[in-house]
Formats: C-alpha cells, structure tokens, sequence
C-alpha cells in the first residue's frame, strides 16, 4: 500500500518576486517538487493566491499571500542494481550515456527494477529528485526500444537548470531514422498536433482533441526504393513525437510494431513485400537512434555536443538497403 504525506507551502510575495509567473514563482521559492507536479497543481486549483485558486498565466504581485496544500505518494524504494552503462561523459553535475534498446529509462508502476535509474543510483550513489522520487536524475526519455544519447543531472542544481533549458527548447536533440516509403521532399516540417488516441491509450495520435502542438523537422541522409534514411530534429518533445508524425505522413519507422513499421500494408508497390519482410528480419524494433544531443553545461554555460554511432541492428539494416540490388 502507497504510503501518503501531506505538505503545506505558504510564502508572502516580495517586491524582489513580483510579477514572476505562478509556477516559476513556486519553484523559485522552493517548493520542492519538480515543474510538472506544480503545474498539476495549478490545473487542480490546489494553488491558491489570496484564498483564489489561479491560472497558469497569473503573475504574483506584492504581498500576495501564496498558499499550496498537497498529498504526496511515496512511491517505493527505488533499489540500486549493478547494471553496466555506456557512459559517454560525466562530472560533478551530469552524466551522458549511449542506451542500448531494451532498456527503460525509469521506474514506473509496476516496474521499479532493472531501469537506467537503478543502474544509476548504482553507480552514482544518488540521484536529486525535487519531489519526484520515481524519476531521481530524469531530464529527458528515450523509448524502451529506442538507442542513443541520454542526459541525466548529479545535483539539484542541475536538475533545475538544465530541466528549464529543455522547457524552453534549448536542448537540442538529433535522431538518424529509417523510415517505409519517401517523405516527399529532401527536407521538411511535420506540425501536428498530438495527444492520447482515442482506441488505445497507452499510444499517441495526432488529433485536435486534448492534444499539444508538435514539430519535426526531417533532412533526408539518402533515399533507397523502399525507405528512407533521415536525419531528425526535435523541435518540441511530445511521446512518441516522431514515430507518431511519419505514420502519420505515411512513412512509418522501419520496424515500430506500435505504429505501422511492421505491417504490409504500409508498403505501396507489391514487388516490395520480398525485400520489406528481408528487412524485418534484421531488426526486431523501431529503427531510431537518438544520435546528437547539444545543450549548455547547468555550471559553466559552456555548449557541450555529444554524437553517437548507429548501433549494429540499424547497421546491418543500411547495409541490406545499400547493396547494389537493393538500390
């Protein structure tokens, strides 16, 4: 049974702080939990200004009264399990790894074992949390069966430095992708919307219906007769965001079971159907790889840039497809 405890955050708003928006007033004052939590808070009507609950766009004025009462789940003791990790760069403050598919990136309801957090908490001895201990260190994601570049903060410090330079869009992430069929254009920008599908709702879709605005931007590395090679951007972070936008442009990534990569129908000329099942046989998961990440350093504001190399299933896909038959 989920143990539950109960917090209670009061402040009067200074003249230092006025005119700070609500959230960022929250976490400015140290309310202790992370940007999402008090967001939450906010939409519940759980902050109150002046014995008012308040909009996401209330700024704080002078001598507002700021009141916040809420439970919090203890959620269980995340264990540390001794789990190898391919560590691309660490200091004091973050800590970048290349994840090998497979892999989970945090614990979550029904499994708090075997996670990139728990080989972390390994390694590191501990993880800064800011109320969110079931994702201690978490900056970004990365899908179970999805490779690449990840970034995970040391410190409270980082943490909240480095989760706000995400928010407003100065993490820069790259991804290569395989993807069925042609995009249509040697490069372009997929905007849609996307938000929770209606027939299932552990997968996204894009809909106008309770759903955030997404966008992608593509570069087409090569073209072969049945898939394309891409090099990919993130211009927003949405789950799921660039294997939901090319199913949705008719260009599925090579291998998601979830959203198109693994059926026929997806391929628009018969004669190809020999060669897409080939493919198949080759990788058993989505082909995207997270490959470059870019940000600036929560210390020293210095530009860091990492790469990684495409991981041996993505490989042999490329070269299936290069083969001068294939061509």
């Amino acid at each position: 049974m989920e143990k539950v405890v109960y917090k209670e955050f009061k402040r009067i708003v200074s003249e230092k702080q006025r005119g700070k928006r609500i959230d960022n007033y929250l976490i400015i004052s140290g309310i202790g939990i992370s940007r999402n939590l008090t967001q939450k808070l906010i939409d519940q009507g759980e902050v109150l200004v002046n014995s008012h609950s308040v909009k996401h766009s209330y700024r704080v004025k002078t001598n507002d009264e700021i009141c916040v009462r809420f439970a919090m789940k203890l959620a269980p003791e995340i264990k540390a399990e001794d789990i190898p990790l391919k560590i691309i760069y660490e200091d004091d403050d973050i800590i970048v790894i290349n994840k090998d598919k497979g892999m989970v990136v945090h614990p979550a309801r029904g499994n708090f074992e075997h996670t990139m957090v728990n080989a972390l908490l390994y390694y590191c001895g501990r993880l800064p949390t800011l109320g969110d201990r079931v994702r201690p260190g978490v900056l970004h994601r990365l899908d179970k069966d999805t490779t690449g570049l990840i970034l995970f903060a040391k410190t409270d410090e980082a943490l909240r430095i480095v989760s706000r330079a995400i928010e407003k869009r100065h993490v820069k992430k790259k991804y290569d992708v395989l993807c069925w069929n042609y995009p249509g254009m040697p490069e372009g920008i997929i905007e849609a919307p996307i938000g929770r599908s209606g027939l299932d709702r552990k997968k996204m879709a894009v809909t106008p219906l309770s759903s955030k605005l997404a966008t992608t931007e593509y570069v087409v590395l090569e073209r072969f007769t049945i898939a394309t090679y891409l090099k990919v951007s993130l211009i927003t972070g949405r789950t799921h965001q660039i294997r939901v936008h090319f199913k949705h442009i008719g260009c599925p990534i090579v291998g998601d079971k979830d959203y198109g990569g693994r059926s026929p129908g997806t391929i628009r000329r018969g004669e190809d159907l020999p060669m897409f099942k080939e493919i198949l046989k080759l990788i058993d998961r989505q082909t995207l790889h997270a490959s470059e990440l870019i940000f600036n350093h929560p210390r020293n504001k210095k530009e860091m840039k990492f790469t990684a190399p495409l991981p041996e299933d993505m490989q042999h896909v490329l070269s299936y497809l290069r083969s001068p038959s294939k061509k």
